[in-house]
């Protein structure tokens, strides 16, 4: 794993790059979250592939126990990704909603990151 850093307006933004999945379990995000915020960064950019294709599927109940760790530590993080491929109504609407905030996003790319930061 390696961790690329992104900076705006004095925010330290810490993108993870691995070809690896780094999220399977809410233990394995608090671990990457302390790691980060140890480290000094603001922000975390995870890409969807380095992340557990069960967080995905909404009755499992992964992404609300992640997130919402994500959310009561207060560390914003930005997942990176092709949300299009899956079919999930209640999924496309969980990633809009979160959209509306700035805790959670989902977003396309590396770029459109960058330039909504």
């Amino acid at each position: 794993m390696e961790i690329k850093e992104h900076s705006k307006s004095g925010i330290k933004i810490a993108e993870i790059i691995s070809n690896e999945i780094i999220i399977k379990t809410t233990e394995d995000a608090l671990d990457l979250m302390g790691n980060i915020y140890y480290q000094g960064f603001d922000k975390i950019i995870l890409h969807q592939k380095n992340i557990a294709p069960a967080f995905f599927d909404l009755r499992t109940k992964m992404a609300g126990d992640i997130l919402q760790k994500f959310t009561q530590y207060r560390m914003p993080l930005i997942i990176v990704g092709d949300f299009s491929m899956y079919s999930s109504k209640s999924l496309k609407n969980f990633i809009y909603e979160s959209n509306k905030g700035t805790q959670v996003n989902f977003l396309s790319s590396l770029n459109e990151v960058l330039n909504t930061l």
